[in-house]
């Protein structure tokens, strides 16, 4: 066993008794050592219930024959971070999440790993970590949360967002706002629709690294969800026994099949991000393009919040995303051979069956027949842009307008607010990438006070959006401002053009004026010089290579 490294020998008697002190008895040193990585805090809606599944992961691990040791990781709120300096941290946080995992588990000398996340950064921080660590690992997430009710309706955390422009525009009474906001996050959970934390839990299952239900099953659901975590328990007990580790499972065709059940659930744009960073760890290049050429053979088959009005418990409930991935292997779009933690995934899918197709619709009659994402490219985005195409409106596809720029995302909220913008304009977000922001910060304020005011614009940043961000917004846009991108010349009164089915991003500016530009640019003082976001900026690599740390 990997941990006899630290529990067997004579050198290893002061070993023992560390260990001794905790509780684990010799007994309990002659089974191997599983680590249980919870990630659980007081501050993230979707975190504040995981002890109860990290004591029903260590219950199962006990179960099988392991000896269960748990341990923390840290995780940030996005919700509670946006629109000011925190969510800075928020893409960061993804590198010390990675780090930590790896450094307890290679201090400890685990046997296995059993990766316990739920929101946003500290799903593919984990991810990443299984990645590098190759050791033999499962996730279990906490699940989503149940939509609230508003006026009978189902609502989640994104109509919060955007009742802000409805006050605004004066569409929403102050007390309306404020019933909203006590019932729209009804419990515990990451939030309801089909944003990035529920995104990356699904795909953690499309990956092979997660249980069938670990994307869609709600956290409301608690023995449904305490009996997965058991599960897994049990799951992480067979790959150690098997040698079974994560490069054996997150192999070309893994990523291939996660990337297109994205595009046919029309899944976050943050995904594009992720999945890069999480196989760039695994030693697999995914370049940008894969994300596109996938995406025009993939029928998009789900419309969920925020493109739609269907939330993940409804998914769940329709069949989930084993249903999701047998209906898109009707069109020879799944590498059925691909290895998931329970053996090949045409073994865990043959039997997942669509239970309403009103949720999830068939490869025949899809809502559109490609996928959710779309690469874009042109002179002002070089290396590429994303946008999720699943969530812009039908008359918004191809959209021509003029520029108005913003140096933050802090001065384009003000200006929204204050009714600079109007039907026509594209909002310019820039000096907000990996590098400038530092953090590439998500744009979930601006894109809510549009749709919350019925705005026809278009937005481009160099920042990212969050999952729960609709309308004609792309971003990624690379290189960044910070490093000279083409972003950073556009002027006010300059024409863009957004083509999403041609997959263009234009500004209809000449190659010589765009050259006169660049000469006079110059790179603008960072905005912070001092901690680990200054740090950060120095070491992280471009949107367009998942923004990982060289």
């Amino acid at each position: 066993m990997r941990s006899d490294i630290v529990k067997q020998g004579a050198t290893r008697c002061a070993h023992r008794s560390l260990f001794h002190a905790n509780g684990y008895g010799p007994e309990d040193l002659k089974k191997p050592l599983i680590g249980i990585c919870n990630s659980f805090n007081e501050i993230i809606p979707g975190h504040i219930h995981l002890r109860e599944i990290a004591d029903a992961a260590k219950l199962g691990v006990a179960a099988a024959g392991g000896t269960p040791v748990e341990f923390p990781a840290i995780g940030v709120c996005d919700g509670i971070a946006m629109g000011h300096q925190g969510m800075k941290y928020s893409l960061a946080s993804r590198e010390l999440i990675a780090d930590s995992v790896e450094s307890v588990a290679m201090a400890s000398g685990f046997d296995g790993l059993v990766l316990i996340p739920n929101c946003d950064k500290v799903v593919p921080g984990m991810l990443m970590a299984a990645a590098r660590l190759n050791i033999p690992c499962v996730v279990v997430s906490g699940g989503p949360m149940l939509p609230g009710r508003f006026k009978g309706r189902d609502v989640s955390v994104s109509q919060a967002f955007e009742a802000a422009g409805k006050y605004a525009a004066g569409e929403m009474s102050a007390e309306e706002m404020a019933e909203l906001e006590e019932k729209c996050c009804p419990g515990c959970g990451s939030c309801a629709g089909l944003f990035t934390a529920n995104t990356m839990n699904s795909l953690s299952e499309v990956l092979g690294m997660a249980l069938p239900g670990n994307g869609t099953i709600p956290a409301a659901y608690t023995g449904a969800r305490r009996l997965l975590a058991k599960r897994a328990g049990a799951v992480i007990m067979d790959l150690v026994k098997n040698d079974i580790k994560p490069r054996d499972i997150l192999t070309r065709k893994a990523f291939e099949n996660a990337i297109t059940v994205d595009m046919g659930i029309g899944g976050s744009s943050n995904t594009v991000l992720h999945l890069t960073a999480i196989a760039h760890e695994a030693g697999i290049e995914i370049p940008a393009p894969l994300f596109d050429e996938i995406s025009r053979r993939t029928p998009y088959i789900t419309k969920l919040s925020p493109g739609g009005t269907h939330h993940m418990v409804d998914l769940e409930e329709a069949g989930g995303i084993s249903a999701v991935m047998n209906e898109l292997s009707k069109k020879d779009l799944i590498h059925l051979d691909a290895l998931t933690v329970t053996g090949p995934m045409g073994e865990r899918i043959k039997n997942a069956k669509v239970l309403d197709r009103s949720v999830i619709h068939s490869v025949e009659e899809p809502y559109r027949k490609e996928g959710g994402i779309a690469i874009l490219k042109g002179n002002l985005a070089p290396d590429y842009a994303v946008v999720k195409a699943s969530a812009v409106k039908d008359d918004m596809l191809t959209y021509e307008g003029t520029a108005k720029c913003y140096d933050s995302e802090t001065a384009a909220c003000d200006a929204i607010m204050a009714g600079d913008i109007v039907d026509g304009d594209v909002v310019v977000i820039r000096y907000e990438g990996p590098k400038g922001g530092p953090g590439m910060q998500e744009m979930l304020n601006p894109t809510a006070v549009i749709t919350g005011r019925g705005l026809k614009v278009g937005l481009i940043t160099d920042g990212r959006f969050s999952g729960a961000s609709q309308g004609a917004c792309v971003g990624h846009v690379s290189p960044e401002a910070m490093e000279g991108g083409p972003i950073a010349l556009i002027e006010d009164g300059d024409t863009i053009l957004i083509d999403i089915p041609s997959r263009k991003l234009e500004l209809k500016v000449s190659d010589e004026e765009l050259a006169k530009r660049k000469a006079a640019w110059k790179q603008p003082e960072p905005k912070i010089k001092h901690g680990y976001l200054s740090r950060y900026a120095k070491l992280t690599t471009s949107a367009s290579t998942g923004a990982v740390l060289k």
